[in-house]
């Protein structure tokens, strides 16, 4: 079973960025050496821009096994892939556009489509046939070698918002939710990222302060801060923030 979550408190949004890199880069080269692929799931919003320029540049750009890389989301609005919203526009403008990685191996979760409930029940399965090569939990889940996440003000984290349905779901990877004062979103839901070799949230700023102190160090209550539900079964969790992210923990005695 999993243990304690890892918490490093950075000096600022740079250096977590920095940080998430080299453990992209680790995770890559442990997931190739040990099973040949290696699969991330990626987020979006501002604070994955910084580590997605990193890896576009050196040392990242000729050290990663681009070639044994394949690349999923965990969400994406339900705009076009050329929307300025879109997460898979983020990414391809930062990184994907650079680096030596085969579109074959780029899984993106298609916002634009007609039929939402559709674009979810394929992206499950491309995720489900992912599992011959990444492996799954007991149950069948597919794993996820490293799943990249960022967190709201209000706790959220993908597109799992407080108080939602989707996060009763146990049996579906990938929904659809109509999120009032949102907007439509396509979602993985927890049993994936529940199911993930390592689980890497990054949150900086004097905004996010008082969601990470909750998270991390208030009363259990998931429905209400989606990310404290965000518990490895088998792996592990690492959080990354900078120092004016952490301004409302309480020192550990």
């Amino acid at each position: 079973m999993a243990g304690a979550p890892t918490l490093e408190v950075l000096p600022d949004a740079a250096a977590v960025a920095r940080r998430a890199a080299e453990l992209f880069l680790r995770d890559g080269r442990d997931a190739v050496g040990a099973r040949g692929s290696f699969a991330v799931t990626l987020s979006g919003g501002s604070t994955p821009r910084a580590l997605y320029l990193l890896l576009a540049d050196e040392p990242y750009v000729s050290s990663v096994p681009w070639s044994r890389v394949r690349v999923f989301w965990g969400d994406e609005r339900c705009v076009a892939p050329g929307d300025a919203a879109s997460n898979y526009r983020l990414a391809q403008e930062t990184f994907l556009n650079t680096v030596p990685l085969p579109p074959t191996r780029v899984h993106r979760l298609r916002g634009e489509a007609a039929d939402p409930e559709q674009a979810a029940r394929e992206y499950e399965a491309l995720l489900r046939a992912q599992a011959r090569e990444a492996g799954t939990v007991p149950g069948g889940v597919p794993r996820m070698d490293l799943i990249l996440l960022g967190m709201g003000a209000d706790g959220h984290t993908a597109s799992l918002f407080p108080y939602r349905q989707t996060l009763r779901e146990t049996r579906r990877l990938v929904v659809v939710d109509d999120i009032p004062g949102v907007g439509r979103r396509l979602t993985v839901t927890l049993p994936l990222l529940k199911s993930a070799r390592h689980i890497v949230f990054a949150a900086v700023g004097q905004e996010k302060a008082a969601a990470v102190a909750e998270v991390l160090q208030g009363p259990w209550d998931p429905r209400r801060l989606p990310a404290q539900g965000v518990v490895p079964r088998f792996g592990r969790l690492t959080w990354l923030i900078d120092r004016a992210a952490a301004e409302c923990l309480q020192p550990r005695v």
